[in-house]
């Protein structure tokens, strides 16, 4: 299971939609590991002046993995998190998460070179064979 939902935001998912607000509160409690990570880079992201930042350090666990993964993965988690912090996620190799702000110029071309098929097969590494 990706998310421990309380009963109260179950019943007002039954009832119709959830705010933003509600589901990324449940995000960032349920998935901790990940909820620091993506905002640890976006902070970074936002003390620069390049508009982006990425992790770079593998997750401690595979219970750490399997977060990023689940939060990754989720159109409406990753969705979500974006809207609530205003940036474009990106994510490679089971761990690297990067934060793009798309109001930096020519962040949106950076974020297009990120998420290619040849970024990806340049950051591949041994290690991360089984990631």
């Amino acid at each position: 299971m990706s998310l421990t939902v309380d009963d109260r935001l179950l019943e007002k998912a039954r009832q119709g939609e959830v705010d933003d607000a509600s589901f990324v509160a449940c995000v960032r409690d349920s998935l901790p590991y990940a909820w620091e990570v993506i905002s640890g880079v976006i902070a970074r992201m936002r003390d620069g002046d390049t508009g982006f930042a990425d992790n770079q350090t593998p997750p401690p666990d595979e219970q750490a993995r399997g977060q990023l993964l689940r939060v990754l993965a989720s159109d409406s988690m990753r969705g979500a998190l974006e809207r609530h912090f205003g940036v474009r996620l990106a994510f490679q190799n089971c761990h690297r998460v990067a934060a793009f702000d798309f109001a930096v110029e020519g962040n949106a071309e950076r974020h297009e070179r990120f998420i290619s098929p040849r970024a990806q097969l340049l950051n591949q590494s041994p290690e991360l064979v089984d990631c």
